[in-house]
């Protein structure tokens, strides 16, 4: 079974996506230093969180 996310991660991550789905990558480093450019979250763990969410999702996308 996988990690379930908070609905607020979710949100952000999908929002981010939306606005700026062509700069991110499969990569958690250069994402973690995109959310920090991109949003106003001062939280080290949730900004950790969103970048882990937005680089599986974007994993999964290239996929497809």
């Amino acid at each position: 079974m996988g990690n379930i996310r908070q609905t607020n991660i979710k949100r952000i991550a999908f929002r981010l996506l939306e606005d700026y789905g062509d700069v991110f990558t499969k990569d958690f480093e250069t994402n973690k230093i995109l959310v920090t450019k991109y949003t106003t979250i001062e939280s080290k763990v949730i900004r950790n969180r969103v970048a882990g969410y937005v680089s599986r999702k974007v994993a999964r996308m290239k996929v497809y």
